[in-house]
């Protein structure tokens, strides 16, 4: 015999189911947002949609208070701030989106609080121990050549690394010392890169490409031997090993050469608007997070090497 109760929770989630496929699509034609951001959507989205079901409500049935009880569950979950507010995020443009469908006629995540969180402040690799880093692949390679130039270009420009592993040939002006990068929400940015990261790009074009590839043909600047782009995920397992063989003990991430890059220009002089051009940052607030770096950085030299420290 069948669980009524069963059924309608069913039932519930494939309205959820199918309001949230529509929403989802409609980014994906409207915005351009990447698969990656689109399976983070439908992924909190959809936890959502399975603890509304068991209230009893769909997405689109939803009241504030039921919102405010998945909130209260996720914190209670020990839910991290930043996971519970992308979570909230996405539920404000879920609602948004919806209200323009006249799906609703209210919209119940307007009332909804965001989780406080404390400030996030990267680890910053010293310019000394950057230097380590790019020191450490052996570039009598063809692979070791490569792996130099990746990193020279990462921590030249500053770029995202799925901006470095997605770059083709044909966004690459290496004598002009410019990239033309396709970052996130696909906006176009153009950003320059020194003349060191110029002639280890050059060498690597010039000398490692071919014999990576070996007769295999591709359109990516980075590749493989298996005639493909490199992966975010290989990219990442390079960094650890090259910090290792260096030596460098502090904690990695795959933006460790962003973060360097954003907070030796400001330790140097850059100016905060510039870097967060540099950087593709929608807000400056995004930015501003290397400033406090970068000032206790400062803080921290005057006091070893000034007299009166």
């Amino acid at each position: 015999m069948t669980n009524p109760g069963t059924t309608d929770k069913e039932a519930l989630l494939a309205a959820s189911w199918s309001s949230l496929d529509a929403f989802l699509e409609t980014l994906l034609l409207q915005d351009g947002l990447a698969e990656n951001t689109l399976k983070a959507y439908r992924r909190d989205a959809s936890a959502c949609a399975q603890f509304l079901a068991e209230r009893g409500v769909s997405l689109d049935g939803a009241q504030t208070q039921d919102l405010q009880a998945w909130q209260a569950q996720r914190a209670a979950q020990g839910a991290k701030a930043t996971s519970s507010n992308r979570g909230l995020s996405v539920l404000r443009r879920y609602y948004h989106w919806a209200l323009q469908e006249q799906r609703l006629q209210h919209d119940p995540s307007v009332l909804l609080l965001a989780a406080k969180r404390p400030p996030r402040v990267p680890h910053v690799l010293s310019e000394a121990q950057v230097e380590q880093l790019l020191a450490a692949p052996d570039t009598s390679t063809p692979l070791g050549l490569r792996d130099r130039a990746m990193l020279e270009l990462l921590y030249a420009s500053g770029l995202r690394v799925s901006e470095l592993v997605g770059l083709q040939l044909q966004h690459m002006d290496v004598q002009q010392g410019v990239v033309r990068v396709l970052g996130k929400g696909r906006k176009e940015r153009l950003v320059p890169f020194g003349q060191v990261a110029s002639d280890w790009l050059q060498s690597y074009l010039e000398q490692a490409r071919s014999a990576i590839l070996a007769g295999q043909r591709s359109h990516d600047c980075f590749v493989t031997q298996r005639g493909s782009a490199m992966s975010r995920a290989m990219f990442w397992v390079l960094v650890k090993k090259y910090a290792l063989q260096a030596g460098i003990s502090v904690p990695l991430s795959p933006h460790t050469l962003r973060h360097a890059f954003a907070t030796h220009l400001l330790n140097h002089g850059a100016d905060l608007r510039v870097v967060q051009l540099l950087l593709g940052h929608a807000d400056i607030s995004t930015t501003q997070i290397y400033t406090h770096i970068a000032r206790a950085r400062l803080q921290q030299l005057h006091a070893q090497h000034h007299p009166r420290g």
